[in-house]
């Protein structure tokens, strides 16, 4: 099985996709691959999320497609059953480790701590997600658990954007920044999807 690291290979930014309705869900996604990402998050915060995941994966076959926010073992499950490549939570509890562990795609456990990140190496992670990134220590937490944690690498989410990502990447123990500021919902409310585009290109540079 692919790491997450492996998957984003070439990739700096992890986009998050928040879809109320399945069309946006594909046409954000859409707008993404118009940039040359070939990873995308579908966070499951919406009655249509676990369609959209599904639509995307069809519209869009060349994306590797992942879902966010995964609280527990039911919602695991249902993104497992929509398809989802890979696995992105908000946090860490023993049952859910232990589901993610056996889940059969990769997945990024959530921490804000570095009891969060005890829990997730003893688990056997060794990639995992920072959040919310900039409530939690930001880029002087990250710097200072990269002596403690030598083997742990990050993704940072929450307050990430694109003014300070590139304090975030130039860390050595960070793979890549995840963020919702390359969506606005303007652009999404006037189907912008070029503004999309042009935001996902530039911060992935």
């Amino acid at each position: 099985m692919k790491k997450f690291s492996e998957l984003m290979s070439g990739q700096n930014l992890l986009p998050i996709i928040q879809a109320d309705t399945v069309y946006n869900g594909v046409a954000i996604a859409g707008a993404m691959l118009q940039a040359g990402l070939k990873v995308v998050e579908v966070v499951l915060r919406s009655d249509a999320s676990l369609e959209a995941l599904k639509a995307i994966k069809k519209a869009h076959p060349n994306l590797i497609v992942g879902a966010g926010t995964v609280l527990d073992s039911e919602i695991l499950a249902q993104a497992i059953g929509a398809g989802a490549d890979y696995i992105v939570t908000p946090c860490v509890t023993p049952t859910l480790l232990e589901a993610l562990k056996n889940c059969g795609v990769p997945a990024i456990p959530g921490v804000s701590n570095c009891s969060d990140i005890a829990l997730a190496r003893d688990a056997g992670f060794r990639e995992v997600k920072l959040f919310p990134a900039s409530l939690s220590g930001g880029v002087a937490f990250l710097r200072a658990v990269s002596s403690v944690y030598q083997d742990m690498r990050f993704c940072p989410t929450g307050g990430v954007n694109q003014d300070n990502k590139d304090e975030f990447l130039a860390l050595a123990n960070v793979v890549a920044v995840g963020g919702t500021w390359v969506v606005q919902k303007e652009w999404v409310v006037n189907q912008d999807w070029e503004s999309i585009t042009e935001a996902c290109q530039a911060a992935n540079k």
